[in-house]
């Protein structure tokens, strides 16, 4: 979760700095040096988060889901007319079967195992599954409700992903970037470009609370039962802020929320690498999360006996994720440390 929180930073600052090329690019034109730092936008989200982070259960807040969802429609619907948009353009479709080609077979094996990880990091809520179903009412039994909850999100965000990578290969062959918003294939109309940033902009800020609160709530529950009788850690001053409910906060929670928000940010800005963070934290996340604990809950529960065939398959399926988890870790490690020396 705290990598995801630093692809979050880095995803923010990003896409702001997109919306200011865009507009840079719309008065200058498509070949002026519009060149910008992702450094200030930076500090500006971590200052934001700094501040959201101090509301308790601020990313169970009804409309702050709702908000995401129309935000996450409109920027990958965007992405994807864009996309047809330009291959409609350009007449033709570009790219190959063999994928993006490079100088040496090394390289190509890398970039392929960079790949993986941006792949495993496409379907992340594994991380927060547990803390979503517990919000869940008890009729329908929760189970139920999260299977066929999952279903549809994993139908919707797989339609949406092929198409977005679909169109935008197709658009950009080899040139594609790793993000089709930000990596300035499309220049007009620059207030639909902007429009589709800001929209990830807004998805983002109430997404670092989604994948933050469930640490600050572990965190501080661990060290309420540890120090029961610190006020440090225990006493609660409540807080009123315009259209925000009430809540209590402590200087723990001040102190400790602060630092992990600053620890995302430097990370963030010690590795501004949007496609080498986003593929490490698939990587790391995928086969433990994704894979190794479904699948051994999931033969508890059934009581399938080792070694018959349904035990094998399963352990056998496990491995082969576990393979590819390790090969996309390789190819993230040496992707970042690439970038960063050059």
């Amino acid at each position: 979760m705290f990598v995801t929180g630093v692809a979050y930073v880095i995803t923010t600052a990003t896409c702001m700095r997109a919306i200011q090329k865009s507009n840079c690019y719309h008065r200058e034109g498509s070949g002026a040096s519009c060149a910008y730092g992702n450094t200030f936008y930076m500090l500006l989200f971590g200052s934001s988060q700094i501040f959201f982070s101090q509301i308790p259960a601020f990313h169970k807040m009804e409309w702050l889901s709702s908000l995401a969802t129309i935000m996450s429609f409109f920027y990958a619907s965007i992405g994807i007319g864009l996309g047809a948009a330009k291959v409609a353009a350009n007449g033709w479709i570009k790219g190959s079967i063999s994928g993006v080609q490079t100088h040496t077979t090394p390289q190509k094996v890398w970039t392929v195992f960079q790949a993986l990880g941006d792949i495993a990091f496409a379907y992340p809520y594994s991380l927060i599954l547990i803390e979503i179903q517990d919000t869940l009412k008890s009729t329908p039994p929760e189970s139920k409700t999260m299977k066929r909850a999952s279903m549809f999100a994993i139908l919707i965000t797989t339609f949406f992903y092929l198409l977005c990578g679909g169109f935008g290969y197709a658009a950009f062959g080899d040139l594609t970037p790793g993000n089709l918003l930000t990596g300035f294939g499309f220049y007009e109309p620059y207030w639909l470009v902007d429009f589709a940033n800001a929209c990830v902009v807004v998805h983002l800020i109430g997404g670092y609370q989604v994948y933050s609160q469930p640490i600050f709530a572990f965190v501080e529950k661990f060290f309420a039962e540890k120090f029961p009788k610190s006020g440090f850690i225990n006493n609660a001053y409540t807080i009123r802020v315009p259209l925000i409910p009430e809540f209590g906060i402590t200087f723990f929670r001040i102190c400790f929320r602060t630092a992990y928000v600053l620890a995302t940010l430097g990370m963030a800005l010690l590795f501004p690498y949007f496609n080498q963070i986003l593929a490490l934290l698939g990587a790391l996340n995928f086969w433990p999360l994704a894979i190794y604990f479904p699948v051994e809950m999931y033969i508890v529960q059934k009581k399938i006996d080792r070694w018959s065939r349904r035990w094998i398959v399963l352990k056998g399926f496990s491995t082969a994720c576990l393979f590819v988890s390790i090969v996309a870790l390789v190819g993230c490690i040496e992707g970042l440390v690439t970038a960063k020396l050059g």
